[in-house]
């Protein structure tokens, strides 16, 4: 056998290198779980008050089926963005804290962004808290994609 390479060689090292960001991988797939919750929730909301799969009217903040529906595309829209940028990191070596801070944070600003638009009233409204959360979700995902790329860079 090679060197550093098979079972006792750099996947050993490779695989060391990885446990350190468990606390980023729990994050990322607590994301996944919240997006397929949220798919599940949308659909069986749609199947009980019987309305078919697709695109909800009216398309109003205070209809109770159109904010269950966008809540879920605010949720895929916002998950490959953030996840390929937290992958990259991994493989690049951006700290383990410092990805950690950011993968939870966004988990924490999705979480709110979530109960806000599910909740209703005022706050769901665009230009409002909701706003202010998706934007923020953003804004963390603009930051860890360039602490991933200054690590790439290094």
């Amino acid at each position: 056998m090679i060197e550093g390479y098979g079972p006792h060689g750099s996947d050993r090292k490779e695989r060391k290198k990885l446990e350190a960001y468990w606390l980023s991988t729990l994050g990322v797939l607590a994301l996944c779980l919240l997006s397929v919750a949220l798919a599940v929730y949308s659909g069986s909301s749609k199947g009980f008050a019987g309305k078919l799969s697709g695109p909800v009217m009216p398309a109003d903040d205070d209809n109770p089926l159109y904010r269950i529906d966008r809540v879920h595309m605010n949720s895929v829209e916002a998950l490959a963005p953030f996840v390929m940028p937290v992958v990259l990191a991994m493989m690049v070596g951006v700290g383990p804290l410092t990805l950690a801070a950011l993968v939870w944070a966004h988990v924490a600003i999705r979480l709110v962004h979530m109960i806000i638009y599910l909740r209703g009233g005022n706050a769901a409204k665009g230009g409002s808290v909701r706003t202010i959360l998706y934007v923020s979700g953003a804004l963390v995902t603009l930051v860890l994609v360039l602490v991933t790329g200054w690590a790439a860079l290094r």
